[in-house]
Protein backbone atom coordinates (compact mmCIF):
# COMPACT_ATOMS: atom_id res chain seq x y z
CA UNK A 1 0.00 0.00 0.00
CA UNK A 2 1.38 3.48 -0.98
CA UNK A 3 2.14 5.75 1.97
CA UNK A 4 4.29 8.12 0.78
CA UNK A 5 5.05 9.76 -3.16
CA UNK A 6 8.96 10.88 -3.84
CA UNK A 7 9.26 12.41 -7.57
CA UNK A 8 12.64 13.81 -8.79
CA UNK A 9 11.76 16.72 -11.11
CA UNK A 10 14.02 17.55 -14.19
CA UNK A 11 12.99 14.73 -16.58
CA UNK A 12 10.18 13.33 -14.53
CA UNK A 13 8.13 15.72 -12.50
CA UNK A 14 8.62 18.56 -14.99
CA UNK A 15 7.40 18.59 -18.54
CA UNK A 16 9.30 20.01 -22.18
CA UNK A 17 8.83 23.66 -20.35
CA UNK A 18 10.28 23.17 -17.76
CA UNK A 19 6.75 22.99 -15.53
CA UNK A 20 4.67 20.85 -13.23
CA UNK A 21 1.87 20.05 -15.77
CA UNK A 22 -1.66 20.67 -14.45
CA UNK A 23 -2.22 16.67 -14.80
CA UNK A 24 0.62 16.12 -12.41
CA UNK A 25 -0.55 18.56 -10.00
CA UNK A 26 -3.96 17.50 -9.91
CA UNK A 27 -2.84 13.89 -9.51
CA UNK A 28 -0.69 15.04 -6.75
CA UNK A 29 -3.43 16.95 -4.89
CA UNK A 30 -5.54 14.29 -5.14
CA UNK A 31 -3.38 11.74 -3.40
CA UNK A 32 -2.40 14.07 -0.55
CA UNK A 33 -6.19 14.44 -0.11
CA UNK A 34 -6.02 10.75 -0.11
CA UNK A 35 -3.97 10.74 2.91
CA UNK A 36 -0.54 10.17 0.87
CA UNK A 37 1.91 12.88 1.34
CA UNK A 38 3.79 13.93 -1.64
CA UNK A 39 7.91 14.75 -1.25
CA UNK A 40 10.00 16.38 -4.18
CA UNK A 41 13.81 14.90 -4.74
CA UNK A 42 15.49 16.78 -6.80
CA UNK A 43 19.41 17.65 -7.74
CA UNK A 44 18.06 21.51 -7.88
CA UNK A 45 18.56 24.09 -4.60
CA UNK A 46 15.81 25.17 -2.68
CA UNK A 47 15.42 28.36 -4.54
CA UNK A 48 15.15 26.50 -8.00
CA UNK A 49 12.73 23.72 -7.03
CA UNK A 50 10.33 25.98 -4.79
CA UNK A 51 9.57 28.71 -7.66
CA UNK A 52 8.13 25.82 -9.88
CA UNK A 53 6.00 24.00 -7.18
CA UNK A 54 4.28 27.62 -6.39
CA UNK A 55 4.06 27.81 -9.60
CA UNK A 56 0.73 24.90 -9.42
CA UNK A 57 0.50 25.81 -5.54
CA UNK A 58 2.05 22.78 -4.76
CA UNK A 59 3.72 23.23 -1.04
CA UNK A 60 5.91 19.70 0.14
CA UNK A 61 8.88 18.88 1.91
CA UNK A 62 11.61 19.36 -0.52
CA UNK A 63 14.65 17.14 -0.55
CA UNK A 64 17.41 18.96 -2.25
CA UNK A 65 20.71 19.04 -4.37
CA UNK A 66 20.78 15.22 -4.35
CA UNK A 67 19.87 14.87 -0.48
CA UNK A 68 22.87 17.59 0.63
CA UNK A 69 19.83 20.07 2.10
CA UNK A 70 16.43 18.52 3.11
CA UNK A 71 13.74 20.85 4.02
CA UNK A 72 9.66 20.42 5.47
CA UNK A 73 6.73 22.02 3.82
CA UNK A 74 7.47 24.87 6.01
CA UNK A 75 10.69 25.84 4.63
CA UNK A 76 12.67 24.70 7.53
CA UNK A 77 16.06 23.06 6.90
CA UNK A 78 15.81 19.40 8.60
CA UNK A 79 19.38 18.28 7.19
CA UNK A 80 22.75 19.79 5.69
CA UNK A 81 25.51 17.43 4.15
CA UNK A 82 28.02 19.47 2.42
CA UNK A 83 31.39 19.05 1.28
CA UNK A 84 33.92 20.77 2.74
CA UNK A 85 36.81 23.47 1.79
CA UNK A 86 39.46 21.23 1.27
CA UNK A 87 37.52 18.97 -1.02
CA UNK A 88 35.97 22.07 -2.67
CA UNK A 89 39.14 22.46 -4.05
CA UNK A 90 40.68 19.88 -5.59
CA UNK A 91 36.90 19.44 -7.07
CA UNK A 92 37.46 22.86 -8.50
CA UNK A 93 41.00 22.29 -9.36
CA UNK A 94 40.49 19.06 -11.50
CA UNK A 95 37.19 20.91 -13.38
CA UNK A 96 39.55 23.65 -14.23
CA UNK A 97 42.30 21.84 -15.40
CA UNK A 98 39.65 20.42 -17.93
CA UNK A 99 38.71 23.52 -19.34
CA UNK A 100 34.90 22.75 -18.25
CA UNK A 101 32.03 24.97 -16.75
CA UNK A 102 30.35 24.58 -13.51
CA UNK A 103 27.94 25.67 -10.72
CA UNK A 104 28.35 25.84 -7.25
CA UNK A 105 25.04 25.39 -4.59
CA UNK A 106 25.75 26.95 -1.04
CA UNK A 107 23.48 27.26 2.12
CA UNK A 108 23.23 30.82 0.52
CA UNK A 109 22.16 30.12 -2.95
CA UNK A 110 23.67 28.96 -6.54
CA UNK A 111 26.45 30.79 -7.66
CA UNK A 112 27.88 30.94 -11.61
CA UNK A 113 30.29 32.96 -12.86
CA UNK A 114 29.14 32.82 -16.38
CA UNK A 115 25.31 33.79 -17.44
CA UNK A 116 25.36 32.98 -21.23
CA UNK A 117 26.81 29.37 -19.91
CA UNK A 118 24.13 28.94 -17.48
CA UNK A 119 22.10 29.58 -20.21
CA UNK A 120 23.64 27.80 -22.65
CA UNK A 121 23.75 24.50 -20.48
CA UNK A 122 20.06 24.73 -19.77
CA UNK A 123 18.93 25.09 -23.39
CA UNK A 124 21.15 21.79 -24.39
CA UNK A 125 19.48 20.27 -21.80
CA UNK A 126 15.95 21.31 -23.30
CA UNK A 127 17.17 20.97 -27.05
CA UNK A 128 18.80 17.03 -26.77
CA UNK A 129 15.53 15.94 -24.48
CA UNK A 130 12.80 17.30 -26.73
CA UNK A 131 13.58 16.63 -30.29
CA UNK A 132 10.60 19.08 -31.48
CA UNK A 133 12.27 22.25 -30.20
CA UNK A 134 14.37 23.99 -31.43
CA UNK A 135 18.12 25.06 -30.36
CA UNK A 136 16.61 28.68 -30.90
CA UNK A 137 13.72 27.86 -28.82
CA UNK A 138 15.32 26.45 -25.90
CA UNK A 139 17.47 29.26 -25.68
CA UNK A 140 14.24 31.19 -25.19
CA UNK A 141 12.63 28.90 -22.90
CA UNK A 142 16.16 28.62 -20.59
CA UNK A 143 16.32 32.17 -20.31
CA UNK A 144 12.81 33.01 -19.45
CA UNK A 145 13.01 29.79 -16.86
CA UNK A 146 16.06 31.09 -15.53
CA UNK A 147 14.63 34.81 -14.28
CA UNK A 148 12.11 32.87 -11.71
CA UNK A 149 15.35 31.40 -9.54
CA UNK A 150 17.66 33.38 -7.65
CA UNK A 151 21.07 32.44 -9.36
CA UNK A 152 24.27 34.68 -8.22
CA UNK A 153 26.42 35.42 -10.40
CA UNK A 154 30.26 36.11 -9.74
CA UNK A 155 33.72 36.87 -10.92
CA UNK A 156 35.71 33.88 -9.39
CA UNK A 157 34.50 31.01 -6.93
CA UNK A 158 37.99 31.26 -4.82
CA UNK A 159 36.44 33.95 -2.81
CA UNK A 160 33.24 32.02 -2.75
CA UNK A 161 35.42 29.28 -1.58
CA UNK A 162 37.09 30.81 1.10
CA UNK A 163 34.47 32.43 2.53
CA UNK A 164 34.03 30.75 5.62
CA UNK A 165 30.63 31.74 6.47
CA UNK A 166 29.33 29.88 3.34
CA UNK A 167 28.51 26.20 3.41
CA UNK A 168 29.15 24.01 -0.24
CA UNK A 169 27.01 21.20 -1.12
CA UNK A 170 26.96 20.85 -4.88
CA UNK A 171 29.33 21.45 -7.66
CA UNK A 172 27.92 20.91 -10.69
CA UNK A 173 29.87 20.70 -14.34
CA UNK A 174 28.79 20.48 -17.70
CA UNK A 175 30.05 19.61 -20.73
CA UNK A 176 28.43 19.03 -24.33
CA UNK A 177 30.71 16.25 -25.23
CA UNK A 178 28.93 14.23 -22.23
CA UNK A 179 30.14 11.06 -20.85
CA UNK A 180 33.16 11.36 -23.47
CA UNK A 181 34.76 14.26 -21.33
CA UNK A 182 33.14 13.13 -18.10
CA UNK A 183 33.48 9.84 -17.65
CA UNK A 184 37.18 10.26 -17.32
CA UNK A 185 36.93 13.07 -15.08
CA UNK A 186 33.72 11.23 -12.56
CA UNK A 187 37.43 8.64 -12.34
CA UNK A 188 39.52 10.98 -11.12
CA UNK A 189 37.12 12.88 -8.83
CA UNK A 190 36.48 9.13 -7.16
CA UNK A 191 40.17 9.49 -6.44
CA UNK A 192 39.54 12.01 -3.93
CA UNK A 193 37.15 10.13 -1.66
CA UNK A 194 34.11 10.60 0.61
CA UNK A 195 31.95 11.52 -2.42
CA UNK A 196 28.93 10.73 -4.76
CA UNK A 197 29.30 11.50 -8.03
CA UNK A 198 25.74 11.28 -9.90
CA UNK A 199 24.04 12.46 -12.76
CA UNK A 200 20.86 14.48 -14.16
CA UNK A 201 21.32 14.41 -17.57
CA UNK A 202 24.07 13.77 -20.26
CA UNK A 203 25.75 16.80 -19.90
CA UNK A 204 26.42 17.08 -16.55
CA UNK A 205 27.94 15.62 -13.43
CA UNK A 206 26.96 16.31 -9.93
CA UNK A 207 29.15 16.63 -7.15
CA UNK A 208 28.26 16.09 -3.59
CA UNK A 209 29.07 14.22 -0.27
CA UNK A 210 28.85 11.01 -0.05
CA UNK A 211 25.98 11.17 2.37
CA UNK A 212 24.19 13.55 0.26
CA UNK A 213 22.33 10.90 -1.36
CA UNK A 214 18.55 10.99 -2.51
CA UNK A 215 18.30 7.29 -1.63
CA UNK A 216 19.53 8.07 2.24
CA UNK A 217 17.04 11.21 2.55
CA UNK A 218 14.16 9.11 1.68
CA UNK A 219 15.09 6.72 3.78
CA UNK A 220 15.33 9.57 6.78
CA UNK A 221 12.06 11.39 5.78
CA UNK A 222 10.36 7.59 5.54
CA UNK A 223 11.89 6.99 9.04
CA UNK A 224 10.25 10.14 10.22
CA UNK A 225 6.66 9.52 9.12
CA UNK A 226 6.97 5.85 10.62
CA UNK A 227 6.87 5.16 6.52
CA UNK A 228 8.27 1.73 5.99
CA UNK A 229 10.36 1.75 2.28
CA UNK A 230 8.34 -1.18 0.73
CA UNK A 231 5.09 1.44 0.80
CA UNK A 232 6.72 4.14 -0.75
CA UNK A 233 6.17 5.20 -4.13
CA UNK A 234 9.02 6.92 -5.91
CA UNK A 235 9.78 8.43 -9.80
CA UNK A 236 12.96 9.37 -11.28
CA UNK A 237 14.56 9.23 -14.88
CA UNK A 238 18.44 9.67 -14.09
CA UNK A 239 21.51 8.31 -12.46
CA UNK A 240 21.08 10.98 -9.25
CA UNK A 241 17.77 8.94 -8.64
CA UNK A 242 19.44 4.98 -8.59
CA UNK A 243 19.92 5.62 -4.93
CA UNK A 244 16.01 5.82 -4.55
CA UNK A 245 14.20 3.82 -7.10
CA UNK A 246 16.59 0.61 -5.62
CA UNK A 247 15.43 1.01 -1.52
CA UNK A 248 11.61 1.46 -2.25
CA UNK A 249 8.58 -0.81 -3.10
CA UNK A 250 6.82 1.19 -5.62
CA UNK A 251 9.78 3.13 -7.83
CA UNK A 252 9.04 4.17 -11.19
CA UNK A 253 11.01 5.30 -13.80
CA UNK A 254 9.98 7.07 -17.00
CA UNK A 255 9.81 6.06 -20.76
CA UNK A 256 12.17 9.05 -21.28
CA UNK A 257 14.77 7.66 -18.74
CA UNK A 258 18.33 6.61 -18.48
CA UNK A 259 18.83 2.56 -18.78
CA UNK A 260 20.50 2.72 -15.38
CA UNK A 261 17.23 3.79 -14.22
CA UNK A 262 14.87 1.25 -16.14
CA UNK A 263 16.96 -1.24 -15.22
CA UNK A 264 16.75 -0.87 -11.37
CA UNK A 265 12.84 0.06 -11.11
CA UNK A 266 10.29 -1.98 -10.42
CA UNK A 267 7.63 -0.13 -12.67
CA UNK A 268 7.68 2.03 -15.85
CA UNK A 269 5.52 4.93 -16.56
CA UNK A 270 5.28 7.15 -19.73
CA UNK A 271 7.48 10.09 -20.83
CA UNK A 272 7.77 13.39 -18.22
CA UNK A 273 6.32 15.35 -21.54
CA UNK A 274 3.18 12.93 -21.36
CA UNK A 275 2.29 13.15 -17.98
CA UNK A 276 4.42 9.93 -16.49
CA UNK A 277 4.10 10.72 -12.42
CA UNK A 278 0.19 11.29 -13.14
CA UNK A 279 0.04 8.11 -14.92
CA UNK A 280 1.90 6.51 -12.42
CA UNK A 281 -0.63 7.90 -9.14
CA UNK A 282 -3.45 6.74 -11.13
CA UNK A 283 -2.45 3.29 -11.52
CA UNK A 284 -2.20 2.95 -7.56
CA UNK A 285 -6.07 4.62 -7.48
CA UNK A 286 -7.06 2.11 -9.69
CA UNK A 287 -5.55 -1.16 -8.80
CA UNK A 288 -3.93 -1.23 -12.17
CA UNK A 289 0.02 -1.49 -11.10
CA UNK A 290 0.30 -4.80 -13.24
CA UNK A 291 -0.06 -3.03 -16.05
CA UNK A 292 3.35 -1.20 -15.70
CA UNK A 293 5.57 -3.81 -14.15
CA UNK A 294 8.99 -3.76 -15.14
CA UNK A 295 9.89 -6.88 -17.22
CA UNK A 296 13.63 -6.36 -18.34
Amino acid sequence: MVKLIVSDMDGTLLNEKMQISIANASAIREAEKRGIPFVVATGRGYTEAKPLLEEVELNCPIITLNGAQVYDEHGTILKTAGIDKATARKILTIIRENNLYCEITTGKGIFSDNRAKRIESVASLLFETNPDTTYKMAVVLAAARLEIMNIHYIDNYDKLIEDETIDVLKIIAFSQDGAKTLNPISAELNMIGDLAITSSFENNIEINHIEAQKGIAVRELADRMDIDLEDVMTFGDNINDLSMLEITGYSFAMENGAEEAKRVARYLTSSNSENGVAEGISLIFNDRLEEKLNVN
